[in-house]
């Protein structure tokens, strides 16, 4: 329940500044102004593909946040007991970083036509993305080996299907960031402005993933539990 309500307060911050920004609560019969200024501001300055992205990760933080809440419940049961978390997860989560980072980078070169640099930046991003999953892979079969099947108790369900749909919408974006990388070897060919929304796009999807395998790491190693603890002491 904590989860859900954190999920819900920053979604409602993301729509109220969302909403300002198209200026749905403003009253144009009260500004001032020439007629071409005023139609000038009342234009919406976000592009649909962005609005579209902000929608489907709402959804897909509703399902996580859900998913967590239903862990941090299952966990009071008495058949559950934490697997130790494998030291490859800490070597994953670097290697994603530095893909977000290279992404981040690809942004930035695209923002400033540099051809050649934003090819390099989305190779960078692709590999280490594919290490990430290959990464992952091994992660379970070292979980396996070490008698952690799926079927064992509740935890280690919990850790096989939140890490391996998180690896899904990873693998999905890598679908996606193909494409961008084949967009941006047409250079002069491809419109700039095109390569630059698709980068932004899928920089702003790589950071948010990013932000949700953060969190699945903090909720398999304990901190996230000793945070719901800290909050319930409070509101208590």
């Amino acid at each position: 329940m904590s989860a859900i309500l954190v999920f819900m307060a920053g979604l409602a911050l993301i729509i109220g500044r969302w909403m300002s920004g198209q200026r749905l609560m403003s009253k144009p019969w009260l500004e001032a102004g020439r007629v071409g200024e005023v139609a000038a501001r009342q234009g919406s300055p976000m592009p649909v593909a962005k609005i579209g992205l902000g929608i489907f990760l709402a959804v897909v933080g509703a399902l996580f946040s859900l998913l967590v809440s239903a862990y941090l419940v299952r966990m009071g049961g008495a058949d559950w007991w934490s697997p130790p978390v494998p030291w490859l997860l800490w070597v994953n989560t670097a290697v994603l970083v530095v893909s977000c980072a290279a992404m981040q980078w690809a942004t930035f070169e695209a923002r400033r036509d540099g051809e050649e640099a934003i090819r390099i930046a989305l190779d960078a991003a692709l590999a280490t993305a594919v290490l990430f999953l290959i990464g992952q892979l091994v992660a379970w079969r070292q979980m396996a080996a070490a008698g952690y099947v799926l079927a064992d108790n509740p935890a280690n369900s919990f850790f096989y299907m939140l890490t391996g749909l998180h690896g899904l919408h990873i693998l999905g974006g890598l679908a996606v960031l193909g494409r961008v990388r084949i967009r941006a070897a047409a250079g002069s060919r491809s419109p700039q402005a095109a390569l630059r929304l698709s980068t932004e796009l899928c920089a702003t999807y790589w950071h948010f993933m990013l932000i949700v395998w953060l969190v699945l790491l903090a909720l398999f190693t304990g901190w996230a539990n000793n945070l719901v603890d800290l909050c319930r002491q409070l509101v208590s």
